[in-house]
């Protein structure tokens, strides 16, 4: 049996030696998975800090359960580390590290070309490299494999590449890790094989196999652009019914009831996180290639940008019209900083551009956000790096002119937050429940 068809049968029999690389909310999950259905895992992150904290057994992200990383780092089948060579034992690689967008809004490929070199250096035959990050339909195959393949070794006969898009919606208690069926793409039948029956291993939803990388690669930004152009179509909706005295949160709510034809999609203060206000530019970057335009992306970027803007706007005409005041001054309090409900995920939030676009305009902003403690640093919002949340004494002692809800944690008691402060903008709807100072709720 040669090199790379043993990996199967050592997949098969929980043999295989697993490496993770970037242990974030993508790659830590993974491991945790690789590692209880019997693999030894070995997790690898260039933050030291990840590493040390996983072997004290200690959880850095607020929904992943303390004691699944405290049976983690008691196993004798784990290792944490910082060190490349610590990899070179391992019969799977998986690149789970993250793909942004630089200055100007392309495709920032450094982390992936990194860890390419990286693995290229102790990449051995009969190995299995996955890359989950997302990215442009060609990566695998043109970016990654001309660096793997620099050691001497050739992809498809000495090692196998495929790519299988990370689908995790971080804090989803419903659909995780086990119940999204996976998306594997490989340019050889034997890739495509081995990177289904690994992640069948520990995935019950199972896989879907695709042809080729390529074709996984379109798959992932396919589902992130339909949310993005979706959420763009209703925040612009929002905006029209609003000038209509119509709620866009009554409108989705009653056309939710239709069994078919209609799918419901909300809006709110701009897009935040990891993946749809970044995956769909891979895509209009990549099409530029080909001469062919992307309209859709391309606006529904624009619309979902402009939120914030909109959002701020609309701030200011309420403080002006019920207090007869600008926002130079004012007392302004951010209601969640965190990109989603209920996980302490900051990136891409629109709480910072939010926050950034008040104090341009003179206001004094503070935030509360009980997942969110300070501000991580954020080469967008450099400067906002280090504030801390208020506690929750400092939102109702009543010395804030308006509060702005940008994240709609479960846990926070509107009915004070509302009592406490004369004016409050929600973006979410978060106060839909509160019965009492209604007049001083407005949605946007």
């Amino acid at each position: 049996m040669s090199a790379i068809a043993d990996i199967t049968a050592r997949i098969a029999a929980r043999d295989a030696h697993v490496a993770v690389i970037g242990l974030g909310y993508v790659g830590l999950p993974l491991a945790l998975a690789a590692h209880k259905c019997g693999f030894r895992v070995t997790g690898f992150d260039t933050d030291p800090a990840k590493i040390t904290t996983l072997a004290a057994g200690t959880s850095y992200i607020n929904y992943i359960d303390t004691a699944a990383i405290s049976e983690l780092a008691a196993s004798p089948r784990f290792r944490g580390t910082s060190t490349v060579s610590d990899l070179g034992a391992a019969d799977i690689i998986v690149i789970c590290v993250p793909t942004p967008l630089d200055r100007h809004r392309e495709p920032d490929m450094r982390h992936v070309v990194d860890t390419s070199h990286s693995v290229a250096s102790i990449l051995a035959p009969g190995r299995l490299v996955v890359l989950e990050s997302t990215t442009w339909p060609g990566t695998t195959d043109e970016l990654v494999r001309p660096i793997l393949e620099s050691n001497g070794l050739v992809s498809g006969e000495d090692f196998l590449l495929a790519y299988s898009p990370e689908r995790d919606d971080p804090g989803n208690t419903i659909h995780h890790l086990g119940t999204v069926p996976k998306i594997v793409g490989g340019n050889q039948d034997l890739a495509r094989a081995a990177a289904a029956a690994f992640y069948e291993s520990f995935i019950p939803a199972g896989t879907v196999v695709v042809p080729d990388t390529k074709t996984a690669e379109a798959v992932k930004l396919t589902e992130n652009i339909f949310r993005s152009v979706n959420i763009a179509l209703v925040n612009e909706l929002k905006v029209v019914f609003d000038a209509m005295d119509i709620s866009i949160w009554d409108v989705i709510e009653a056309a939710s009831t239709k069994p078919f034809g209609y799918m419901p999609f909300w809006p709110g203060p701009g897009l935040g996180g990891h993946c749809i206000p970044i995956d769909p530019f891979y895509l209009a970057w990549k099409a530029r290639e080909f001469g062919v335009p992307t309209r859709f992306i391309e606006l529904a970027g624009e619309i979902n940008t402009s939120m914030p803007h909109h959002i701020v706007s609309r701030l200011a005409s309420e403080v002006d019209r019920r207090f007869r005041r600008g926002l130079n001054g004012a007392a302004i309090l951010i209601v969640g900083m965190a990109y989603k409900k209920n996980v302490d995920d900051s990136r891409e939030s629109p709480g910072l551009t939010l926050m950034a676009l008040l104090e341009s305009r003179g206001a004094a902003v503070s935030f509360f956000d009980p997942f969110i403690g300070t501000i991580p640093a954020t080469r967008a919002h450099a400067g906002l790096a280090g504030r801390k949340s208020l506690a929750w004494t400092e939102v109702t002692n009543g010395v804030h002119d308006a509060a702005l809800i940008v994240t709609d944690h479960d846990g926070i008691n509107y009915d004070a937050l509302v009592a406490s402060v004369p004016l409050v903008v929600d973006t979410r709807n978060a106060t839909r429940d509160v019965r009492h100072h209604r007049e001083r709720i407005v949605l946007a």
